[in-house]
């Protein structure tokens, strides 16, 4: 099970699911390229983390897996996905953004930037990236008795690692390439058409970056995607872990035993599950 984080966190996402997912599954967690305790890269884009993680998947030699995918997790996971779609046992799809209906009105001065990349809608783009907004990926749009049970650790640990040498200039990076990875959407969802890759989401209703219409457009694309919506924020994990845990493992179950990478599209279609769920 590869474990991708998003932005601006790290590896430590998951520290609350990985003992517990270690049960049934190898469980890799790295930090991506300019995140965590991972150096900055010379040249900064998804495909450029991407290559990175498929080369640590490489030199530890790992085969079929799983792909966890959140928010900046997306476009590295995809990169990885959609150069070995055969070793990809299933994907686990938390706020993770694959399709234009995510894209809500929170977007319209990144997506300014992306069309006309001046100086101004730089500014407007990257205007999160301060300690408040670093903070407000966590607690934005949270309930207040669900955003009390967040520890501050989170967002000051992430600050501190944006305020490295290299690292503001990462996210600057990633903010403008992100276009790119949108732009290859109608790829992705011909990916996903084909392969069909058995599917758990895991979803917090209360993303403000992310639009609830996103989990719709996922569950056209996989028709058997089994889903699970929360009420929890952007950082799921930080409020339903033990949940997560619980039904990955009872997703990974399902499949373990199944040679799913030999598996033409259609039998794949059949194998899946079809489920869905409101928790709290």
């Amino acid at each position: 099970m590869l474990l991708l984080h998003g932005f601006p966190s790290s590896a430590r996402t998951f520290r609350e699911v990985v003992p517990g997912l270690s049960q049934a599954a190898y469980v890799i967690a790295p930090d991506l390229p300019g995140f965590g305790e991972s150096d900055v890269l010379p040249a900064v884009s998804f495909a450029a983390l991407g290559q990175a993680i498929a080369e640590l998947l490489d030199r530890l030699g790992v085969g079929p897996r799983y792909l966890y995918l959140h928010d900046f997790g997306a476009p590295v996971g995809f990169h990885i996905a959609m150069q070995a779609p055969e070793q990809v046992l299933g994907l686990v799809v938390q706020n993770a953004n694959a399709h234009r209906s995510g894209l809500g009105p929170p977007w319209a001065a990144t997506m300014a930037y992306w069309s006309q990349p001046n100086a101004d809608n730089e500014a407007a783009a990257t205007a999160h990236l301060t300690f408040e907004g670093t903070r407000d990926q966590y607690l934005a749009g949270v309930p207040p008795e669900v955003a009390a049970r967040i520890p501050a650790d989170n967002w000051e640990e992430a600050w501190r690692v944006m305020c490295l040498p290299g690292r503001m200039e990462t996210q600057r990076a990633l903010i403008a390439d992100y276009g790119r990875y949108v732009a290859r959407f109608d790829a992705i969802a011909e990916y996903l058409a084909r392969w069909q890759p058995p599917s758990l989401m895991l979803w917090g209703r209360h993303d403000a970056f992310f639009d609830l219409a996103e989990t719709l457009s996922w569950m056209q694309a996989l028709p058997r995607m089994e889903v699970h919506v929360f009420d929890a924020g952007h950082f799921m994990l930080e409020t339903h872990a033990a949940a997560a845990v619980s039904l990955m493992l009872d997703f990974i179950g399902r499949f373990q035993s199944s040679p799913l990478p030999a598996l033409a599209s259609s039998e794949r279609r059949r194998s899946a599950s079809a489920s869905s769920s409101v928790e709290t």
